[in-house]
């Protein structure tokens, strides 16, 4: 049976050669490549959008952008988006692992590689998710229920996959509904109704 470090030193064909995952602890690693770390533009494109919203509710709010309260704002998304993109890959990768064990440019990916179990990689998407918990939890009530509406989208994504040829359109859908998370309080429209803000 292979090592844990042979399994470390595997890598999935679609990864990235060269990256600070190939120098992390070899137990870390194939947990790296499983929440993307490698990759980060996914995070990037998750972030963004939270950004925008911020910018665009600054403006409505005839306010300078960047106040301490947009500050934080920045640093929650940036948390949330770097482990909630790693949680929809995890959980990507645990319903597509029969799939990606067919095929040659996923069958090395961390789960059908063996290099983290099923179990294991259940654990590690409970964990990213209760870091996203408590970052929303920064947030009021309506702000987390939307934030939660968005798991929805996460785990359709998988299965979009094998019910529609446009399953991208769907992804792009779940990286731009944190826009809509990151509007503060305006007064008029439903987006603004509520505050966004954070409870006192």
């Amino acid at each position: 049976m292979p090592s844990a470090n042979q399994y470390a030193r595997s890598q999935p064909a679609d990864a990235i050669p060269a990256s600070w995952v190939a120098h992390a602890p070899h137990w870390l690693q194939p947990f790296a490549r499983l929440a993307r770390l490698d990759r980060p533009i996914g995070t990037w494109l998750l972030f963004w959008p939270c950004i925008f919203g911020l910018i665009l509710g600054a403006a409505a709010d005839e306010r300078r952008f960047l106040e301490w309260r947009d500050l934080y704002y920045v640093l929650l998304f940036g948390i949330g988006a770097l482990v909630m993109r790693g949680a929809g890959c995890t959980f990507n990768d645990i319903v597509d692992r029969k799939i990606d064990a067919q095929v040659a440019r996923t069958r090395g990916r961390p789960i059908p590689s063996g290099a983290v179990s099923v179990t294991g990689a259940v654990v590690f998407l409970i964990l990213q998710c209760l870091v996203g918990l408590a970052v929303l939890l920064q947030f009021n009530w309506f702000a987390v229920a939307l934030g939660a509406a968005s798991l929805l989208l996460v785990a359709a994504y998988p299965f979009m996959k094998r019910i529609t040829w446009w399953p991208q359109a769907w992804l792009g859908l779940t990286f731009n509904w944190g826009a809509l998370l990151a509007l503060p309080p305006r007064p008029a429209g439903w987006m603004w109704a509520t505050d966004f803000s954070m409870p006192d």
